[in-house]
């Protein structure tokens, strides 16, 4: 039932019960939202933080948590042992070191022996017995004449990789001939170590190829790795040690070149530089001199993350929220957000309750009416006061709801009236 003052003709558009709805009757409507809402503006509104909101929280940072620990754990990993690098040492597991190649010709039984002096490397040999040993020379041991004379005596097997100084001591007939460029190569050769490995990185230099002797893994029509006979020894040289590194080992079949080659006999005597010993006067070394530098670089990109998450999660302006607060709204606001909800889902039912419960909270005390009145009584008062049929105030205190937006506007518009007239009484 639509109810219409005495004297209103027409219709109200959808836009004219929303102004209505907020303008005309933004008393009511607040004071109805309010009443609405006294039972739950009184409780306490809680502020501790939960576990879905901790969680909402701090997952952004986990990610940029986990890279952290993962770039600092891989410097640590990539950095090694932290101490200085000793090339082709069999004891060294930086990229330079011969650790892989010991570790494989051990498990193939071959005894590897390190030695770090070329008399110490001499009486090994002539102790090795009837089966013999390889002796494995490198240019990173410098060798003056004398050891080289002592070594090329010597009755083991004799392997020389990287061309040391006094080469043509230790293997007669073989001199460096030119610079190659290290990368994979064929062996094209007869020599059963070679030709069973297949490819691997060979270069570095050219060498002569004395006669009786077999060259390999050629580059530019010369030789890479020699190997002849000197008497009952066999002599092999390499014009690069690459292949036989923790870098290169697992590479082609380097891993098999090394092995065939420094496996020929039961025991490989390894010939390695000395470790530096401290000398008198040296500065002794404190505690930040024992951190690895792998640590040491895993703490500066540790600490440049950190500085870029802090510059991501400052960039937001405004001050810092300890605690969420209740936020006040004020009563204007409440009125168009409520009657906009009414609105958009088409609520006439609960807008009118909202309007009624208004209108008989402001007036029954004007009538001089106890609360709670009763609805004959309330309705028989307003008519006598205001002369309207009591039959019209009833339907718009009690009647059912308006049937659409235009019945809702007269309503809220008839109940203004009789609101007036009750207050000019």
């Amino acid at each position: 039932m639509s109810l219409a003052p005495p004297g209103r003709t027409g219709s109200a558009s959808a836009e004219d019960a929303g102004n209505a709805g907020n303008a005309g009757n933004a008393g009511n409507a607040g004071n109805a939202g309010n009443a609405g809402n006294a039972t739950r503006a009184s409780a306490t509104t809680s502020t501790s933080p939960t576990a879905g909101g901790l969680w909402r929280g701090g997952r952004g940072i986990l990610p940029v948590a986990f890279l952290v620990v993962a770039v600092a754990v891989a410097g640590v990993l990539l950095g090694g042992s932290g101490g200085p690098e000793r090339p082709l040492d069999p004891a060294d597991t930086s990229l330079s070191g011969g650790k892989g190649l010991a570790r494989l010709l051990q498990a193939n039984g071959v005894r590897v022996t390190r030695v770090t002096s070329a008399e110490e490397a001499s009486s090994l040999a002539e102790q090795a017995g009837p089966e013999g040993s390889t002796l494995l020379v490198s240019r990173t041991f410098p060798l003056d004449e004398d050891e080289a004379e002592l070594l090329a005596a010597a009755p083991s097997d004799l392997l020389v990789v990287g061309v040391p100084e006094h080469l043509d001591l230790l293997a007669p007939g073989v001199a460096p001939v030119g610079e190659a460029r290290a990368r994979s190569r064929e062996p094209r050769c007869a020599l059963p170590a070679a030709t069973r490995a297949g490819s691997a990185y060979s270069g570095g230099v050219t060498l002569t190829l004395p006669a009786g002797a077999i060259g390999c893994y050629p580059a530019g029509g010369k030789p890479t790795l020699v190997s002849h006979g000197v008497g009952d020894r066999t002599v092999t040289v390499a014009g690069d040690a690459q292949f036989m590194t923790n870098l290169r080992l697992a590479e082609d079949g380097n891993a098999a070149l090394a092995t065939n080659l420094a496996g020929g006999r039961p025991t490989l005597l390894w010939l390695t530089p000395p470790e530096a010993t401290p000398q008198a006067g040296d500065r002794k070394e404190g505690f930040y001199d024992l951190v690895p530098p792998g640590v040491k670089w895993a703490v500066v990109q540790v600490f440049l993350a950190v500085l870029l998450l802090a510059l991501w999660r400052g960039r937001r302006l405004g001050p810092v929220v300890a605690e969420r607060l209740p936020v006040v709204v004020r009563a204007a606001e409440t009125v168009e957000g409520r009657a906009r909800l009414y609105r958009a889902r088409r609520a006439r039912d609960r807008a009118a309750a909202a309007l009624r419960a208004g209108f008989t909270d402001r007036v029954t005390p004007r009538l001089g009416l106890p609360p709670g009145t009763g609805p004959d009584a309330l309705v028989n008062a307003i008519a006598e006061r205001t002369g309207q049929a009591a039959s019209h105030v009833g339907a718009a205190l009690y009647g059912p709801p308006p049937v659409d937006e235009a019945g809702l506007v007269a309503l809220a518009e008839y109940m203004d009236i009789l609101e007036r007239q009750v207050g000019k009484s």
